[in-house]
């Protein structure tokens, strides 16, 4: 038995490639467009392993992903694949939608067009694991109670807009089709891989090369932070154990302002890697215009998937943060490597 991950080169993607290999044996297939986003460098520690085959290709080819299908014997589809960055959306939002939800599309209907082929026992253990985002909830007030599954949608990016209509697609192959689908939406994610338009990477990015450190309006907004490690452990969990039509939100239960996250970066960077001048990169500061319809709080209630499945976060905000910083500073030359040329150009038009 085989699984396949589409969007497996990118940051939340590879890290459950690896993950997933590192754990068991069963082979995966890894299927992705290989945008800015995705990066074969982050699975080059799988050359030579043949539990491991990538392929090169969109979720809306619906013939690739079917041959897949079918020449693999796939037991089960992660869907990682996306566009995922609300800066991105709000300048321009018509890829998200082109893959978000067109592109879900068409995976679903070839998953579809596969499962009504195999015989009654493989139908009946394949997973469709679709992956989201709590964003699709929109935003929390400083004393609301935190995302739970039951809480209605409420997007407020093209971003946030997208992920929404991806999960109602899902849940209605679901209802419509009886596709033994799965949805998950986490807060936000941090560790190894993540390309550095990300806060956390392009932060300790900024920093270290001296330029200055972009906070939005006052930095007070609030997000929930999910070591990318503890993610995927969820994730495999959701895929053993979880039911069939069922939501699960995952999160990582370290509510932090994007400010205090800034700071903390800084004060690892100080102790790790000091500035010539002595200076604390927390001087680098710079709080520029808020983006448009910034949500302001995210939280998730995790009570579900710890109730029902037994998952817990293992991994503390501060040691994963560490970890993190350790990691981008031993990888320098990957970071070099991903943020030359239309990334610089990007991010100096996004930033000013």
């Amino acid at each position: 038995m085989t699984i396949l991950v589409t969007g497996g080169a990118g940051f939340i993607g590879s890290n459950f490639v690896l993950d997933w290999l590192a754990a068991n044996d069963e082979p995966v297939v890894t299927l992705d467009a290989l945008t800015y986003a995705g990066n074969l460098a982050n699975l080059a520690s799988l050359n030579g392993d043949s539990r491991h085959h990538f392929v090169r290709g969109s979720i809306g080819d619906a013939a690739l992903v079917g041959q897949l299908l079918r020449g693999q014997g796939v037991r089960a589809v992660v869907n990682f694949a996306a566009e995922s960055h609300v800066d991105r959306s709000i300048s321009g939002p018509a890829p998200f939608f082109e893959t978000n939800v067109m592109g879900t599309l068409h995976l679903l209907e070839a998953v579809r067009a596969y499962v009504a082929g195999l015989d009654e026992t493989k139908r009946q253990g394949f997973r469709f694991l679709h992956v989201s985002t709590d964003e699709v909830y929109g935003t929390l007030e400083r004393d609301e109670a935190p995302f739970a599954e039951t809480n209605p949608y409420k997007p407020n990016s093209p971003y946030a807009a997208s992920k929404a209509s991806s999960d109602h697609l899902v849940r209605a192959y679901r209802e419509t089709y009886g596709l033994a689908t799965i949805v998950t939406n986490c807060s936000n994610n941090y560790g190894p891989w993540q390309f550095p338009e990300k806060l956390i990477p392009l932060i300790i990015h900024n920093a270290l090369n001296r330029k200055d450190l972009p906070i939005y309006g006052d930095g007070l907004q609030v997000r929930d932070w999910l070591y990318v490690g503890d993610h995927c452990s969820a994730l495999r969990r959701v895929l053993e154990a979880g039911v069939p039509g069922e939501t699960y939100n995952i999160g990582g239960d370290n509510q932090k302002t994007n400010i205090e996250v800034v700071r903390a970066i800084c004060a690892l960077l100080d102790a790790k890697r000091p500035r010539a001048d002595g200076a604390s990169y927390a001087a680098q500061i710079t709080h520029v215009t808020d983006r448009p319809g910034h949500d302001r709080r995210y939280a998730i209630d995790p009570r579900k998937l710890a109730g029902e499945l037994g998952w817990r976060p293992a991994e503390a905000f501060e040691t994963g943060l560490a970890r993190t910083v350790d990691w981008y500073l031993a990888n320098e030359t990957w970071v070099a490597d991903v943020t030359s040329g239309a990334y610089r150009d990007w991010v100096a038009r996004q930033y000013g």
